[in-house]
């Protein structure tokens, strides 16, 4: 039996690569992780508190990434998360309401 499903993978990757253009463009990532982390650090650690009502202690060891290049900053009058790297790249996200949840600002 593990020998089919061993031979079924193959053949599935051998069409998909046969189906592959040759001359097309490689597409390649915009964003680097230190673009990426702290955004993803700003909207998780905004959910986490204002969304869960976790506390900062624990949304701070939930939202992790690794490599740990993100550092971030709540401000809980306006319900804000405000994320960075390296004080270079950054995002904001804002608590707007229990059904919509946190969203990222400009």
């Amino acid at each position: 039996m593990k020998t089919w499903m061993t031979a079924g993978a193959l053949g599935a990757c051998l069409l998909v690569a046969a189906c592959a253009d040759p001359d097309a463009e490689q597409r390649t990532y915009a964003n680097s992780d230190l673009e990426l982390s702290p955004s993803y650090r700003a909207a998780e650690v905004c959910s986490c508190i204002f969304v869960m009502g976790q506390d900062e202690d624990f949304c701070n060891r939930w939202t992790v990434a690794n490599p740990n290049v993100s550092t971030f900053r709540v401000d809980h009058e306006k319900k804000t998360v405000e994320s960075s790297a390296f004080m270079m790249w950054g995002a904001r996200a804002k608590f707007v309401d229990e059904k919509t949840g946190c969203v990222f600002e400009d």
